[in-house]
């Protein structure tokens, strides 16, 4: 083994967890976050070189990120998405029924706005690292947040939402 899978192999065991509830994140589907960090690791394998004396990490999340909005603009090319309509019933105050609810919220956002939750929400990151992982600038992870936010307001409740939040801190 060369000195380049060795440091490799290390960095996917040490993140590989972490980089996948990204990518799942990312799209909603288990099966599609796998192949999304497949794809991400592949092109990060490649650019080993250049990579790994940056940090790798946010070259992962870049590359994951960008293949779940390509994959997301594709399907819309190729068929019609249906919005998803905010739940009759409020949502029970359980963990999964939360998780499920919001899953199914964040489903409906579009590409760039679930990346910038998923970034700044789940994966804690400010905006200016979330700007700079997506390659775009601060005001627009600002805007997307934003409309990203009252999409899921309106999609979830304020009461939902509240305990949502209160989940994600607890």
């Amino acid at each position: 083994m060369t000195g380049k899978e060795h440091d490799f192999g290390a960095f996917v065991a040490a993140r590989a967890t972490s980089l996948l509830r990204v990518a799942y994140l990312a799209c909603g589907d288990e099966s599609e976050a796998e192949d999304l960090l497949q794809t991400a690791l592949e092109r990060t394998y490649r650019n080993w070189d250049r990579v790994r004396h940056d940090s790798p990490e946010p070259y992962v999340r870049r590359v994951i990120v960008n293949a779940a909005i390509s994959r997301a603009r594709r399907r819309a090319i190729l068929r019609f998405i249906p919005m998803h309509s905010p739940p009759d019933t409020p949502a029970r105050s359980t963990d999964t029924d939360l998780r499920h609810v919001l899953m199914e919220a964040m489903r409906a956002l579009p590409p760039r706005q679930r990346a910038v939750i998923v970034l700044r929400y789940w994966e804690d990151l400010s905006e200016t690292q979330t700007a700079e992982v997506l390659g775009c600038s601060l005001g627009t992870v600002k805007s997307q947040a934003s409309k990203a936010m009252a999409k899921l307001r309106t999609a979830l409740g304020h009461e939902t939402m509240e305990g949502v939040i209160r989940n994600a801190h607890a």
